[in-house]
């Protein structure tokens, strides 16, 4: 038999065309932060019809048990070595969106060390690609490395990393990220989302300079009348109990939406100011602002505290069957609260059963509550045995309530 040798693989033409922009990094933007992995978007060219990058096709291949095989990106860099002509950058690219996609750092670490030996000159759009990887992974340490390591920064750069920091709760770091980026690109216009990270990283750091010399930033660009950095002030001075100050901005917007008025009922809550907290909840009805699944926690919470044997509470309740909300899980924990606090253990076992079956520990736990709160230990107790059978675990300090006042009550039916 003639043995066949396959031709040497042609090497390819040099071309003078620019190199393709599919690298080109865009950060989305990252609120509501909870808890998602930094991804990215791809610009595609300004042609009418947009150049596909280079993308590895996955080998597939049978064995004799035919089971299928899927080429890993370790095989595919393997191959890339094996070949005789330098790789084009797309190739990286595509294999680098395909990395932060899937979250594994053993792959992040091997792709990130075969790009460091592979000879090329990776540009800063491309670095930022790779930055945003080893975030998304989970590699901290290896993003902080590769950014001290880069002579040139821009601002995906720094926000990369500022929300890497923001979103591992490290919010001194994120305050001392941001602020360095402030000496390196100077004060410009920032996107709104990355304004509010640092006022809620001013607050949980107690920062209260930085807090309100960030309102004195926004007030000199004119973007203290935007809804979301709005409400981020008020969450802000609210939580350093200032409502002056929160009002203040509060009466400085133009037009309100849920948001700034949810954060002006939340302060008004943590302020005792119930009454208040109320009349913003129905100020907010009669303009026909939408309320959202926070804004009726926030409010029960504070007709629970009213001492008016739930009257407001079952208004608001009424609100929310009629917009829905009902069935939301954050609504039915405070509904539960709300009627335990009023006394009404009926109703709040009512809007109990609606959860029973969804497996909303919280929920449990807010029935728990109710029945502590109003010194029904026996039931209680019961009630722990069921939580048991459901595969329901009890917060502890609530254990330790009926531990305590099982301890306290001697019941002369019982031994």
């Amino acid at each position: 038999m003639e043995l066949i040798v396959a031709p040497p693989p042609t090497p390819p033409t040099t071309s003078t065309a620019s190199p393709s922009s599919n690298h080109l990094l865009e950060l989305p933007l990252p609120l509501p932060l909870r808890y998602p992995k930094l991804l990215h978007n791809i610009h595609t060219s300004s042609h009418s019809q947009p150049l596909l990058p280079l993308t590895p096709k996955t080998t597939t291949w049978r064995n004799n048990n035919n089971k299928r095989k899927e080429a890993t990106t370790s095989h595919i860099l393997h191959l890339m070595d094996a070949l005789p002509f330098p790789i084009p950058i797309d190739i990286y690219t595509s294999l680098v969106k395909e990395c932060t996609l899937s979250g594994d750092p053993q792959t992040a670490i091997e792709l990130h060390t075969h790009i460091i030996h592979s000879g090329i000159k990776p540009p800063l759009p491309f670095l930022n690609r790779i930055l945003i990887m080893l975030v998304s992974c989970g590699l901290l340490d290896n993003a902080r490395q590769l950014f001290d390591s880069m002579t040139v920064r821009d601002f995906n750069s720094w926000a990369t990393l500022f929300v890497a920091y923001y979103e591992n709760a490290d919010y001194e770091e994120s305050t001392c990220v941001f602020v360095n980026m402030l000496d390196q690109l100077g004060m410009m216009e920032f996107p709104p989302w990355i304004w509010s990270c640092l006022l809620t990283a001013c607050a949980c750091t107690v920062n209260i300079p930085l807090g309100m010399q960030v309102h004195g930033w926004l007030l000199k660009l004119g973007s203290s009348n935007h809804v979301l950095l709005s409400s981020s002030l008020i969450r802000f001075y609210g939580r350093f109990k200032c409502l002056e100050d929160a009002n203040v901005v509060f009466n400085q917007v133009s037009r309100h939406n849920t948001l700034t008025w949810t954060a002006k009922i939340i302060n008004g809550c943590k302020e005792m100011h119930f009454s208040e907290a109320l009349d913003d909840f129905m100020e907010m009805r009669r303009q026909g602002i939408k309320k959202d699944s926070f804004t009726f926690s926030s409010v029960l919470k504070a007709c629970g505290k009213m001492l008016d044997h739930g009257r407001c509470g079952q208004q608001v309740h009424a609100d929310a069957i009629k917009l829905g909300l009902v069935s939301d899980k954050y609504v039915q924990c405070s509904l539960i609260a709300m009627y335990g606090r009023s006394g009404l253990l009926r109703d709040a076992k009512q809007v109990f059963e609606m959860t029973q079956d969804e497996g909303n520990a919280d929920s449990w736990n807010a029935m728990l509550m109710c029945y502590i709160q109003n010194d029904m230990y026996i039931e209680a107790v019961k009630f722990l045995y069921q939580m048991k059978e459901a595969g329901m675990q009890p917060h502890e300090p609530l254990l330790n309530k009926v531990r305590i006042a099982c301890g306290s009550i001697t019941y002369p039916s019982m031994n």
